[in-house]
């Protein structure tokens, strides 16, 4: 079973909404058989390089409210996440373009760590006030995934794996996913946003239960009390 994760490292939702996941397909009795790929989205691709303002200073403005407003969004996300676990720290984040750190995952997912790449990237930028769009922090985070230092450095000097981004991020318009984090199991299934983990749970019980065939209890010989193209057994 293949499940599709369309999220954006800048985006709060998408860590709960990958705690709440993994804690579903933890309790998942055929998790082994479960193929995970990270998909890339940018909530706002338009976001320079490395912008000057806080987050509460540019949510105001990009989505014109008043800062209390985004500061009890803050609040109420922040609740969210504890409630995961995790410790969002809104007043450390450093806002800045998220591409570069999705070419990154691309990187990593290249040598079989895409999760452990996304995983850091969501906790450094809301719990740790580390800066994604920075080549130096996105370099010593390749370090620490023990990534080449060559393939790393490549991402500064060239577009490597800018077009993955872009193919998914199209994808995702094709899908008609218009938020994040988006979930598609075996593209039959959406599930959008940070849903709670029991719906996780059944999502993924049915999708499989529909998704293996049918197991045949007693003879299946056809000349045992069945009708078959041919006739039917006496």
């Amino acid at each position: 079973m293949k499940i599709e994760i369309w999220s954006d490292v800048a985006c709060p939702w998408c860590y709960i909404g990958k705690r709440r996941f993994e804690n579903a397909l933890a309790e998942f009795p055929h998790r082994d058989a479960v193929d995970i790929q990270w998909r890339s989205y940018q909530l706002d691709p338009t976001i320079p390089e490395h912008y000057d303002g806080a987050e509460l200073d540019y949510l105001s403005k990009r989505k014109g409210l008043a800062p209390e407003q985004v500061k009890q969004m803050f609040a109420h996300v922040s609740e969210q996440a504890k409630g995961e676990g995790l410790n969002y720290k809104f007043d450390d984040v450093v806002v800045a373009n998220s591409f570069t750190a999705h070419r990154l995952i691309h990187l990593a997912a290249a040598h079989g760590k895409q999760d452990a790449a996304k995983e850091r990237l969501l906790s450094d930028h809301f719990e740790h006030g580390e800066d994604i769009g920075s080549q130096e922090y996105l370099t010593r985070l390749g370090v620490d995934l023990g990534l080449d230092a060559a393939d790393v450095a490549e991402l500064f000097s060239s577009d490597k794996y800018a077009d993955d981004v872009r193919h998914d991020i199209a994808e995702a318009r094709a899908l008609g996913v218009s938020g994040v984090p988006f979930f598609v199991i075996d593209r039959k299934y959406g599930i959008s946003g940070a849903q709670p983990t029991a719906l996780f749970s059944q999502a993924l019980s049915q999708a499989w239960s529909e998704s293996q065939p049918l197991i045949a209890v007693g003879s299946t010989a056809a000349s045992q009390d069945a009708c078959g193209p041919d006739g039917c057994a006496v």
